[in-house]
């Protein structure tokens, strides 16, 4: 299966790559799958580093100075969140990002309600200048204490 994944992962790369001249997308893969997400927008090249939730939960534990950013809707992070985390819909990643997290070599890690939207924050991110983000998925599958 994940030989499967791994073919079906390089053949939309090289799909993705072949269809515009704007944006190209690879993905280098770890023995879990993929790690590292790398997208190339008109020639510039920026990244971010996908893990678990319980690296995130390790890195928050090690006491290493870190931003836990959530990236859903106010009303979804009033239910619940991750404690300390920051709420910057992913939405307005672009417009709030450097007001609020003004370090752009902070570590940040990201995540959300399921992974998709983290994995938007975290590629506009990168995009933004931002050199050491984290995005670990969605809370869905987080678990350890939330606060509400």
């Amino acid at each position: 299966m994940k030989k499967f994944l791994c073919i079906v992962l390089i053949l939309l790369c090289i799909l993705l790559s072949a269809c515009g001249d704007a944006t190209s997308i690879g993905i280098i893969g770890g023995s879990d799958g993929p790690t590292v997400i790398l997208v190339s927008d008109k020639g510039e090249k920026v990244m971010y580093e996908q893990i678990t939730a319980e690296d995130a939960k390790n890195i928050m534990d090690l006491g290493v100075e870190h931003i836990i950013l959530d990236t859903r809707e106010k009303e979804e992070f009033d239910e619940g969140h991750i404690p300390n985390a920051i709420l910057i819909p992913y939405t307005e990643i672009e417009n709030k990002a450097e007001e609020m997290m003004p370090d752009k070599d902070m570590l940040i890690l990201v995540y959300c309600r399921s992974g998709r939207r983290s994995k938007i924050a975290a590629e506009n991110l990168a995009k933004l200048g931002y050199t050491n983000v984290k995005e670990f998925g969605g809370i869905i599958d987080w678990p350890y204490e939330v606060e509400k």
